[in-house]
């Protein structure tokens, strides 16, 4: 995997999560370590979170860990608390707002189902 189908694949789960849950601001800066190395950041404002390929510099939240790492917590498959006890993500900074992410990951929005049309 590339840096930038890395950074393209956490765009597209961030884009469709749910951080409706996170008031206010918050901004994560991820440091990937290994195979796609390199730094990107998420965003959340107002209920939207939003993927960069750019260091953030007024960041919150400073995460190490390798591509996969990362992928497992966005997808939901690795509980980031988890990942940091078993030293699996190193986190800088605000270490409340850090927890923030399990609010995020692994939510999806929920889907607006199409009204039924009663028969005739």
């Amino acid at each position: 995997m590339t840096y930038e189908e890395l950074v393209q694949q956490v765009k597209d789960i961030a884009e469709s999560a749910d951080a409706g849950a996170v008031q206010g601001h918050v901004a994560f800066q991820f440091n990937i370590e290994g195979e796609a190395a390199g730094a990107f950041y998420l965003d959340i404002k107002d209920g939207k979170a939003a993927v960069e390929p750019y260091e953030y510099y007024d960041r919150d939240v400073l995460i190490t860990c390798t591509a996969q790492t990362l992928l497992d917590i966005v997808e939901g498959r690795l509980d980031p608390v988890l990942a940091f006890t078993i030293q699996k993500i190193r986190v800088e900074g605000d270490l409340g707002k850090a927890l923030l992410l399990k609010e995020v990951v692994g939510q999806k929005k929920a889907k607006k189902k199409p009204g039924r049309e009663k028969a005739k």
